[in-house]
């Protein structure tokens, strides 16, 4: 046994040895405590993977680590923030800066494991001045390896900025009290992890994602040659602006030899295998040498460390979460009941309600998930919020048996925010939130049993989007659902077939009349033949082939459609079924023009009467028949008459849809045109400017009715002496006209006129 005796000058003294000149240490053979661990190549240098050529956006961040790292307050700093957001990369840039020209000691020490951290540390106390004889003693465990480590770092004759970077297990810091200040130094600490007490009194960063405009440039630093900027930009947000995944895609673009992606063929082939087709950006050996430098590893990482500190349902939360999609998910999904319900203790690990809340504060600690507020109607939501590209890669690496229960449960839990059929237009409308979830877990589905629950979901959807108004969304989510039941159920299903009409007739209301009619037959073909022609859904369809039908001047068969749909339905169940009249109260439009002037004159007033008696006034059935009455007489030129019924079918409307709906507009529109018929200007102009506002945001700026609704207000300006705004009218028209309606096009042809 040796003896060794280490003297510090008086007031040097480490902070935990005391006032004493001196102490005695035993000295025990190194083999009683296994090998030292092996020192690190370098803390003068940043020991990590590939360094960005640019920094791009942190200009904040820096700023004030910068203005940190030269004072002398001896402040702690730290970065977290999720896997693969730079934080790494910003503290190196701060290193390199801070050191350029000598003016200050950097000092790198890894701190990602026990090991690695105390070898760090030691390294940097040699580096300080240590002895070899102090290190031997610290190396095997007769001294206090941190107070030695801070006394040189105490006692440096120059400035330091010390990083501790990787930090992730904050505990590790904590229990050697490897984490303290310095008037001498700065320390910089990189995390994955936000809420440990370690970090009490230190100064934290966040650093999320990058800005689209930033990430774009990542890209283009790396691959200039892929692509456009605009180019860039769709691929970086489809990344979810992650600087690693940046990275790495830029990274594989700019080193094919092969192939010669570009940026938009690099995006098509993303949703094959997102993760897969990612780190194939990485350098060969980095999956060997380090987990942190791949998509599809890194979050693994976090997720041992929260299964070695007793969470390891939160990686069965997190694969619940790649269900759904990277945006805000409602914190009502996952409440304890409602996960209850959805036998997800089935899963490996189990996750019950009493356990979502560890899980889900275990995930916010490793900054996996953040919480968000999403304003919903009006009212602050709480949502989880996960990286689009975490979702993907854990997705990918979810064990095989457990894909149909995580899908399943995901489309339960979703169901039970979705408002039940039936309930009234006005309380169905704040859905939109919901619907990028259902699709995602389209995505998702694998296998028929899956599919049903996924696909009538989405269906739901469709058809709560379509009847609020919100038809690009409802054709969107419409045709994902009967794509994928296609694939899993087969044309013939009906759960496909409800999914395909539901898109039949989003196509109509957005103006696509051909692609409308054409699945509607394709629909209604099938459906006859599998369902027999006086099932409900086959009738559902015959009738609503109509109205393409119709918007394509195919009036005579429209009517037939909905003759015998009439006729079915009356025989079926009955003539004052709400059915049979709906049938009948599309049929009330085309009579007016349809030389059955008499008919119309006959029925129209009788099938209005019906309706108010067996469904009453608030009826959408009601309002239809009103609607259609209104716009009969205004085609037999009979406006007054047409006005009483046209002004009660807006009111209708306006209560049935709300004021915004494109069938409410369609009711205003209808009025305008009657009131010019009857010399009311200016009440029919202000009319008109409000239905072209109106069906521009609730319809597109391409969509056919409002092309025609604008060149008709050119014209009634213009006939009202207003030919200024009634020119600018007809040119911003005219353009759009010729290329989606045809130059031929009775609008365009009266568009064109105005513009003289």
């Amino acid at each position: 046994m040796t003896e060794h005796h280490h003297h510090y000058p008086s007031g040097d003294v480490p902070s935990l040895f005391g006032p004493s000149m001196g102490r005695t240490v035993v000295h025990v053979p190194q083999s009683a405590f296994g090998p030292a661990p092996s020192a690190p190549d370098s803390v003068r240098t940043p020991l990590v993977g590939r360094t960005p050529l640019v920094l791009r956006d942190r200009r904040e961040v820096m700023r004030g680590l910068l203005t940190a790292a030269a004072d002398e307050t001896g402040q702690v700093h730290v970065l977290h923030g999720l896997g693969g957001c730079g934080k790494t990369a910003v503290a190196q840039a701060v290193f390199n800066e801070v050191t350029r020209g000598g003016l200050r000691a950097g000092l790198w020490v890894n701190a990602s494991e026990r090991a690695t951290l105390r070898a760090g540390m030691l390294a940097v106390a040699a580096d300080r001045g240590a002895a070899t004889a102090e290190l031997a003693a610290a190396h095997t465990g007769q001294r206090a390896s941190a107070d030695l480590v801070w006394y040189y770092l105490h006692s440096s004759s120059e400035p330091w900025l010390l990083v501790l970077d990787s930090a992730d297990d904050p505990e590790v810091l904590g229990e050697g009290a490897w984490l303290r200040q310095s008037p001498q130094g700065t320390v910089i600490v990189t995390t994955r992890q936000a809420g440990s007490p370690v970090w009490q009194g230190a100064h934290l960063h966040h650093l999320g994602v990058l800005p689209v405009e930033d990430a774009a440039l990542v890209l283009r630093d790396l691959a200039p040659d892929a692509g456009s900027a605009e180019e860039a930009e769709k691929v970086a947000r489809r990344l979810d602006c992650l600087p690693l995944a940046l990275t790495l895609a830029g990274s594989f673009l700019s080193r094919q030899l092969l192939e010669s992606w570009s940026m938009s063929d690099y995006w098509r082939h993303l949703d094959d295998d997102p993760t897969k087709l990612i780190d194939q950006g990485s350098v060969p050996g980095d999956a060997e040498r380090n987990a942190r430098q791949l998509v599809g590893r890194t979050w693994g990482i976090s997720l041992a460390a929260l299964a070695d500190a007793g969470l390891p349902e939160s990686a069965s939360l997190l694969r619940l979460l790649s269900c759904w999609s990277s945006d805000p998910v409602p914190l009502s999904l996952i409440r304890p009941e409602a996960v209850n319900a959805a036998h997800l203790d089935a899963l490996e690990p189990p996750l019950t309600g009493s356990r979502v809340e560890t899980a889900l504060r275990g995930l916010l600690d490793h900054s996996l998930v953040s919480l968000v507020s999403l304003d919903v109607g009006g009212e602050p939501m709480r949502c989880v919020k996960t990286h689009g590209v975490v979702l993907d890669s854990v997705a990918a690496a979810v064990p095989e048996g457990q894909r149909p229960l995580l899908v399943t449960a995901a489309a339960e839990l979703l169901q039970g925010a979705v408002p039940a059929s039936g309930a009234p237009t006005q309380e169905a409308h704040h859905v939109g939130h919901l619907v990028p979830h259902a699709a995602n877990l389209l995505r998702r589905v694998e296998g028929a049993d899956v599919a049903g629950h996924a696909v009538a979901l989405g269906t739901r959807l469709a058809a709560i989007l379509f009847e609020s108004g919100d038809f690009p969304a409802a054709v969107s989510l419409a045709q994902a659902s009967a794509k994928a039941a296609g694939q899993w159920l087969g044309p013939d299903d009906p759960v496909t077939l409800r999914a395909a009409y539901q898109a039949a007739m989003s196509l109509f209301r957005l103006g696509r009349f051909e692609e409308s009619e054409a699945l509607h037959r394709q629909v209604l073909d099938i459906r006859e033949r599998v369902l027999g022609p006086e099932h409900p859904e086959t009738l559902q369809s015959r009738q609503d082939i109509s109205e393409p039908l119709g918007q394509l001047q195919r009036i005579e068969e429209c009517m037939a459609t909905l003759r015998d749909t009439a006729e079915i339905r009356s025989r079926v169940l009955g003539a004052h079924h709400r059915d049979t009249l709906h049938a009948r109260a599309l049929l009330i439009e085309h009579l007016s023009g349809a030389d059955a002037v008499d008919e119309f004159d006959r029925v129209g007033p009788e099938i209005v009467a019906a309706c108010e008696e067996h469904l009453g006034d608030e009826s959408f059935t009601t309002v239809t028949a009103r609607h259609n009455y209104a716009y009969g007489l205004y085609r037999l030129d009979r406006p007054a008459r047409a006005e009483t019924e046209a002004r009660r079918a807006l009111k209708g409307r306006e209560r049935v849809h709300g004021p915004d709906h494109a069938l409410t507009l369609s009711a205003a529109v209808l009025l305008s045109w009657i009131l010019g018929k009857l010399g009311q200007v200016e009440e029919s102009l202000s009319l008109g400017r409000r239905v072209v506002l109106g069906q521009e945001r609730a319809l597109g700026r391409e969509h056919p009715y409002l092309l025609a609704t604008r060149a008709g207000l050119a014209e009634a300006l213009a006939a009202a002496g207003d030919s200024a705004e009634a020119q600018a009218l007809a040119r911003q028209n005219l353009p759009v006209c010729e290329r989606v309606l045809g130059p031929d096009d009775p609008v365009t042809v009266k568009t064109r006129a105005l513009v003289g």
